[in-house]
């Protein structure tokens, strides 16, 4: 499975970006897409994920009203649209795919397979 992603950028605060994640290699079925971020000197944290057959979606308390993450199935790609971006939400944006279970979609640790980032960064 490779994933690409893209759609990062420079933006001002209260501003909205589209992050896009092209999946290749595989047809998902119950598998779960996520959007994973890392900040320079911080850990990588869950942003959101959405399980590929059923659309059900998962999000983390600072992006819930602001950021919603979506896919489309025939184009296997999975979304992440941001809005109110905040400055605090500057990092580098990865997309990841997995087995995951309900109760772990937010750990790094219950997806296989990564993108390779989109950078993104919120001037106030």
């Amino acid at each position: 499975v490779q994933l690409q992603a893209s759609g990062g950028g420079l933006v001002q605060a209260e501003g909205s970006l589209r992050l896009s994640c092209v999946a290749s290699g595989r047809t998902f079925s119950g598998e779960f897409l996520a959007w994973f971020r890392q900040a320079p000197g911080k850990e990588r944290e869950f942003v959101a994920s959405i399980r590929w057959n059923s659309a059900t979606t998962y999000y983390t308390d600072s992006a819930k009203g602001r950021f919603t993450i979506s896919r489309d199935k025939a184009r296997n790609t999975v979304y992440l649209q941001m809005n109110s971006l905040k400055p605090e939400d500057t990092a580098n944006y990865y997309c990841a795919a997995g087995r995951a279970i309900t109760s772990s979609v937010r750990y790094a640790e219950s997806y296989n397979y990564w993108g390779q980032g989109t950078q993104v960064t919120v001037s106030s």
